[in-house]
């Protein structure tokens, strides 16, 4: 079939779908035309809900605009960026939310790429135990915080007595979301429960994509376990891990829900991520104008970091 009674083909079942009046004039469009019509809809839809906030966010990062007051917007220039960036409180927040980032990201990525080297071994039960790591995954952020904050309770909480029972200490002689030295990390506690079942996912995912002749062909060298795993696994998997440390790193960043829930940034600002600072400024404090731009130098960062990283993971694949 040539190109030409494709594209009447295309037009014409278009044609037969359509009122009369409107058939004579969709007979004579193009296929190309035709896929803009069907396109245009979408492409509108994702304008005015992802650039056209962004470019007002921009906006308002420039004005003194404040979302709970009706007043003459005045243009304030870089003002609040320079603010921002010499404000100690912001960068204190910025220390936490990289504490955050760098121990959640480490200990998914090797819990979760453990997991998935043992289930690739396809044991007995695999696919039921593979079931039953992905729960916590399943839940919505709210109800892991809520669940979370019961269990770490001091009195009535089973955590604290998890503790006791393996260490010996008083239950109630210590609180993990109340106290500075634990806060931080009750909350990575949380987030790898809840999210090394993805990292495993794409991990699993890269070991499943390994072809097998390449094991057997190993096996004919006589290569040891240890051998296969440096130099076949781990290399060919490698593209599939920085993958899942992306993904895992650009939500880290941003991440907001399970620690208000937990801790609300608490005790003092111990785990007051970045995030929890923009709620604050922008919905307690009512500065929509620099918490605009705090919101643009977080989409700069993660933008520009990520941008980074992507080269390094296209320079691994080709490899």
């Amino acid at each position: 079939m040539s190109d030409s009674s494709a594209k009447a083909g295309v037009a014409d079942h278009v044609a037969d779908a359509t009122p009369a009046p409107l058939a004579r004039r969709i007979r004579s469009l193009s296929d190309r035309t035709i896929a803009w019509l069907f396109i245009a809809p979408t492409i509108i839809l994702l304008l005015a809900i992802n650039i056209f906030p962004l470019l007002w966010t921009v906006y308002l990062s420039f004005t003194n605009y404040k979302a709970n007051r009706s007043a003459p917007i005045i243009w304030q220039g870089t003002h609040y960026y320079t603010d921002i960036l010499s404000d100690p409180d912001i960068w204190h927040a910025m220390q936490v939310t990289a504490h955050f980032v760098f121990w959640t990201v480490a200990i998914e990525t090797l819990l979760g790429f453990a997991l998935a080297y043992l289930i690739d071994r396809r044991f007995r039960g695999h696919g039921f135990w593979t079931t039953v790591i992905l729960i916590p995954m399943m839940l919505s952020p709210a109800v892991v915080g809520n669940f979370w904050k019961f269990l770490y309770q001091p009195q009535i909480g089973l955590f604290n007595y998890g503790i006791s029972f393996f260490t010996g200490l008083d239950p109630s002689s210590f609180q993990m979301i109340g106290e500075v030295s634990l806060a931080p990390w009750a909350i990575v506690i949380v987030d790898v429960w809840m999210w090394t079942p993805y990292v495993m996912l794409i991990c699993l995912a890269g070991l499943r994509s390994i072809p097998d002749y390449i094991y057997e062909a190993a096996e004919v060298d006589r290569a040891s376990t240890w051998r296969r795993f440096w130099s076949i696994t781990l290399p060919m998997a490698l593209p599939f891990i920085m993958l899942a440390v992306l993904f895992r790193g650009i939500e880290n960043f941003k991440m907001f829900d399970l620690i208000n829930l937990l801790t609300s940034g608490g005790p003092g600002s111990t785990t007051e991520v970045v995030s929890i600072t923009l709620k604050r400024e922008a919905f307690e404090s009512w500065k929509t104008g620099y918490s605009s731009a705090l919101a643009i130098i977080l989409f700069v960062t993660v933008f520009g970091l990520a941008n980074i990283y992507v080269k390094a993971l296209n320079r691994v694949k080709q490899r």
